[in-house]
């Protein structure tokens, strides 16, 4: 397989995890984007020491970590909502937790991607837990047509320490629920059985109020080419409990940090 073949054998799964630690689909490609110019560039640059994949991380890493969040001037080139600029993210922690709950990494691979031992990517991932365990509990409404994934789902973020107000089957069960009792959290199927989708159900959900959105499907790949308005937080079918956690996780933290954020900006 060629150099080129390997890139693009591992590319949609590295644009869920920036989607992931950046909290928006734009900034996330972005970054993926500068990691792709980098490599054709000097494409020495992919060390294969672990697998291609754990390389193509490795050097997303470098790149994302290479960006001044305070500069104003770097952060222009990799567009975010400014409410959400990187600079309020605890990184490392956050980057060891997704890498080995969401992408399934071993803490050896971590540890190679991150630059870091394995007793320090421990560490990391336990600190991103305790700040994932202080997160305020929220509301949350799922969106499967799947009864035993509901009921998995629901029993999954009960455990999270989350109320869980109503699972939807369909688009308009979704709209009227979440109309109705305004979660702080969805968990949303993508194709649903009747044909409707939960994609659009959530689309029209926005409009009306913000809320964070974690998507479930199980052909993640067709969501995360980069060329059309595709979700931010993406968990694929079959499912690990750790991983709806680690991402549900992130979405609420961002929610919440533009909430604490947000009567600043207004006095400004």
């Amino acid at each position: 397989m060629s150099r080129s073949q390997l890139v693009a054998e591992h590319l949609p799964l590295l644009r869920r995890y920036a989607r992931a630690l950046t909290g928006s689909q734009t900034s996330g490609d972005a970054y993926v984007g500068a990691m792709l110019e980098a490599l054709l560039q000097d494409p020495s640059l992919l060390d294969e020491k672990h697998g291609a994949r754990a390389g193509l991380f490795r050097l997303f890493t470098r790149i994302w970590n290479s960006v001044s969040l305070n500069d104003d001037a770097a952060v222009t080139t990799l567009p975010m909502p400014s409410e959400r600029r990187l600079s309020n993210i605890t990184p490392l922690p956050r980057q060891a937790f997704l890498l080995l709950s969401l992408e399934g990494f071993s803490e050896e691979e971590v540890a190679y991607i991150l630059g870091t031992d394995v007793a320090e990517t421990r560490e990391l991932a336990d600190t991103a837990g305790r700040e994932m365990a202080v997160e305020i509990a929220t509301d949350v409404l799922i969106i499967e047509d799947e009864t035993f994934i509901a009921m998995d789902l629901e029993s999954l973020v009960k455990n999270l320490g989350h109320n869980v107000i109503g699972v939807a089957r369909t688009h308009t069960d979704a709209v009227a629920l979440a109309k109705n009792k305004k979660p702080g959290l969805i968990l949303a199927d993508i194709q649903l059985a009747d044909g409707s989708s939960g994609l659009d159900a959530v689309n029209e959900l926005l409009k009306v109020f913000e809320v964070p959105v974690v998507f479930i499907t199980a052909y993640p790949e067709r969501f995360l080419t980069g060329e059309r308005p595709e979700p931010a937080f993406l968990v694929s079918k079959p499912f690990q409990p750790a991983m709806v956690s680690a991402v549900a996780s992130q979405a609420l933290f961002f929610q919440r940090n533009s909430r604490n954020r947000a009567p600043r900006a207004a006095a400004s």
